[in-house]
């Protein structure tokens, strides 16, 4: 009998001793990185919105636990705690593999030496020590019969796991309904969303990126507006086509190139009207005439398109549709754009339109705003991306007895370029989050995604500077991304855990 009960209490000194091994080394790990461990939390799909408390939490948590472990009097709680984290960190994991949008990198310590999959196991592991040192303790100090102590000690142990595995969840909802809908300004970064294909040195920084097909990618020149520069999906294939129109009718200075369905479309905005023609002749064969004078505009169709103009009165931004066949060629939206002040700068922004959805979307430079339309002109929507900055920060000043209009302090863009396809709105922004690693913001361009139908943030990703720091352009076409930075056009697959979000 003394032998059998020398043996239970060594085994519940053992038990003990590893608890105390594994909280004392995992906590310390975190206090000696404490910086990327809450980076990590905070871009963990389960419990982000919460990574500041939680991060200081876990760490006391297992410390306390792991001095209680030391003192008699308190083992068998501390046994029960210990079985209580350990569920809730098995849940967590459980969770990360089965349930959440992307597996994240690891948060620190042993988990950084395993899979996710072995270290649920190792989790699952010390769950059933921590239930049979508690048992055994219990069966020790209290002097019972083993069955009973068991049956005594089950239950609870039941609850408590049930307990743990109740918050991680309750933890785990909340959070991805704040990062979604209310996001308190953190990102996501899922591993490895797109993938590096090839880059090619196009020699000049002029370039920008007029649009796509699904063979070739086409990009224009401000140096040399009417050359466009065909390159086939793979780079290797290349030719220069030349714009033809006729330049005495139409007297540009400023052209801008959108090739879009197998046609292109030729403009400047000074100039009120549309130039459109084919992919294989390169001739502008259209006149799309009686659209107004406008500082953007991006085609719907052949017959249509959407543009952004200025207010004759107060030179205000205002949005308008063109329709070529319509007897009524301009319908002015002056409702989309919404001021917070003198209507020029401060609803300055990208003007895009999805022909997957038939939807006009219209993102903000200088604040976390975005909308969109049908191809109507109709309000479908407004959205915010996920920063905090939601009124511009800058003043205006008038000149020329305010005939003029100029930015007269420092300006913050918040967005600085944006793609869209299908339902997804990708937007490079220039503001730096919560719990964000500045090394990665010094060497890349960080791109988050929206989704449109639902207003909502889903995720983010770098895309890595070249010897450039300047992305130029970008767009998403089928499974690819192409980006403009500097001097080299840069491809980029698409992964599963980015195009499964497409609808």
């Amino acid at each position: 009998m003394k032998t059998k009960t020398s043996c239970k209490k060594i085994i519940v000194e053992i038990i003990c001793i590893l608890f105390v091994l594994l909280f004392v080394y995992a906590a310390v790990s975190k206090i000696l990185e404490f910086e990327k461990f809450r980076v990590q939390l905070g871009q963990s799909p389960l419990l982000s919105v919460h990574a500041g408390w939680i991060s200081w939490c876990v760490i006391a948590g297992e410390l306390l636990t792991a001095s209680l472990l030391f003192l008699p009097r308190f083992r068998t709680a501390a046994l029960l705690v210990s079985l209580g984290i350990m569920a809730m960190f098995s849940a967590y994991i459980f969770i990360i593999l089965n349930f959440s949008s992307f597996v994240p990198c690891s948060c620190g310590g042993i988990l950084e030496k395993m899979s996710w999959d072995t270290h649920l196991v190792f989790n699952l592991f010390f769950v059933v020590l921590a239930a049979l040192g508690a048992v055994l303790n219990i069966h020790l100090q209290a002097n019972l019969p083993y069955r009973i102590a068991v049956r005594k000690t089950l239950l609870m142990e039941a609850g408590i796991a049930a307990a743990g595995i109740f918050i991680v969840v309750a933890l785990y909802l909340t959070s991805e309904k704040m990062m979604h809908q209310n996001n308190p300004f953190l990102r996501r970064y899922p591993q490895h969303p797109i993938e590096f294909v090839h880059s090619v040195d196009l020699k000049h920084n002029s370039h920008y990126i007029a649009g796509s097909s699904v063979n070739k990618i086409y990009l224009g020149n401000y140096e040399y507006p009417t050359y466009i520069l065909s390159i086939g999906q793979n780079l290797k294939s290349r030719k220069l086509e030349k714009i033809h129109y006729d330049v005495d009718k139409f007297p540009f200075k400023m052209i801008t190139v959108t090739v879009k369905g197998g046609y292109f479309y030729l403009s400047d905005g000074i100039v009120p009207v549309l130039l459109r023609g084919d992919v294989k002749s390169w001739k502008a064969t259209k006149e799309l005439q009686g659209i107004p004078h406008f500082t953007s505009a991006v085609p719907i169709d052949t017959a249509k398109a959407v543009f952004r103009s200025n207010n004759s009165k107060n030179l205000a931004n205002v949005l308008g549709i063109f329709n070529s066949d319509s007897v009524h060629k301009t319908a002015y939206k002056r409702e989309l754009l919404q001021a917070q002040g003198d209507g020029i700068f401060d609803t300055d922004g990208i003007l895009l339109y999805s022909s997957e959805t038939g939807k006009i979307i219209y993102l903000y430079y200088y604040r976390n705003e975005f909308f969109t339309a049908d191809k109507n002109g109709r309000l479908l929507s407004r959205g915010h991306t996920i920063d905090t900055i939601s009124r511009v920060k800058f003043k205006v000043s008038k000149l020329d007895k305010g005939r003029q209009y100029t930015i007269s302090s420092p300006s913050l863009v918040v967005n600085a370029n944006a793609a869209v396809y299908r339902n997804l709105l990708f937007v490079h922004s220039t503001v730096k989050g919560r719990y964000e690693n500045e090394k990665l913001w010094q060497k890349s361009f960080i791109i988050d995604v929206y989704d449109l139908n639902t207003n909502t943030y889903r995720f983010s990703f770098p895309l890595y500077h070249t010897i450039s720091n300047v992305l130029n352009s970008f767009i998403v076409d089928n499974n690819r991304l192409y980006a403009v930075i500097g001097t080299d056009l840069a491809v980029y697959q698409l992964k599963d855990i980015l195009k499964k979000e497409f609808k």
